[in-house]
């Protein structure tokens, strides 16, 4: 009874612990953010793995990338522009880059 038990506290978690990602995740489908970006391999746009590599360690990095998602930016991975993003709102932005940043 207390292994059953245990597997299924072992199994709870790591659907808690997974399920945030997944559901970030799923916002970046839901807001087409996966058709320029993957999350470890270049497409139109850098990796998500990229770019948390890239904006790792710098304390402005959340609020630099929350404007870039909002306002859309261009020059810092090269010629291809990122548009903005109307239909992501300013709550969503914050989940999409701490998701993000999180990657490794």
């Amino acid at each position: 009874m207390k292994r059953t038990l245990l597997a299924i506290a072992a199994v709870a978690t790591g659907f808690a612990v997974c399920a945030p990602a997944m559901a970030d995740l799923q916002l970046a489908t839901a807001k087409n953010c996966m058709a320029c970006h993957a999350v470890d391999k270049k497409l139109v746009g850098p990796s998500y793995k990229d770019v948390a590599a890239k904006y790792a360690g710098q304390k402005d990095a959340a609020a630099k990338l929350e404007a870039k998602i909002l306002k859309g930016g261009s020059g810092v991975w090269g010629p291809v522009p990122m548009p903005a993003n109307a239909q992501v709102n300013p709550d969503e932005a914050k989940k999409l880059v701490a998701w993000i940043l999180s990657q490794k």
